[in-house]
């Protein structure tokens, strides 16, 4: 089914009137989408990046791209939140491939910001472990597990965003969610 379809059986774009309103310069309906879409872009570039500077960059540059774009923005072919994440995506894999044409030598020092408590130190190594792992995962993998995982998105809307069919995305989660499993199979037994 296609996106125009799809949209049409479902109503209208959600975020269709504070798009317009965007456009015309409405500070009110920037500050809003703002609000509603920035935790989201944040959380999708820091999966993606594993860097919360980089994801903060991403997060800034897709929304400049909205500013830019609001005003031709043409409701119907998807919904803007999908055109967001492809945006936000296409942001991350260039830094991506950026980082992989300019190895550094050593990765950075990254100051902890847990509170002093045991038990916020343990809970920031398991949150770093399981990053690791959705990290060393291969890209296609992850990006099956941050959009449907993390992103919420549902498997429909995911596939449409990787521009896959729904049974070939759910392979890719198949085999992300067992990487997962085998690479952190030693805490399950702890």
């Amino acid at each position: 089914m296609e996106a125009s379809d799809r949209l049409a059986r479902e109503g209208t774009d959600p975020d269709e009137d504070v798009v317009r309103r965007v456009a015309r310069g409405d500070q009110a309906a920037v500050q809003a989408l703002v609000a509603r879409k920035l935790p989201r872009m944040l959380s999708l570039a820091r999966r993606m990046l594993g860097d919360p500077a980089e994801a903060e960059d991403v997060a800034q540059e897709v929304f400049l791209r909205v500013w830019k774009h609001a005003p031709s923005w043409k409701p119907g072919k998807a919904r803007f939140d999908t055109w967001m994440h492809r945006v936000a995506l296409n942001l991350c894999y260039d830094r991506l491939r950026s980082k992989r044409e300019h190895p550094v030598a050593e990765p950075p020092d990254r100051p902890d910001p847990a509170p002093g408590a045991e038990r916020g130190l343990e809970a920031a190594q398991l949150g770093a472990r399981v990053e690791r792992a959705l990290q060393a995962l291969p890209e296609r993998q992850r990006e099956a597990i941050v959009l449907c995982h993390y992103q919420e998105l549902s498997n429909i809307e995911a596939a449409a965003l990787l521009g896959i069919s729904v049974e070939a995305l759910e392979s890719l989660l198949s085999r992300g969610r067992r990487a997962l499993r085998a690479a952190l199979a030693d805490m399950a037994r702890s």
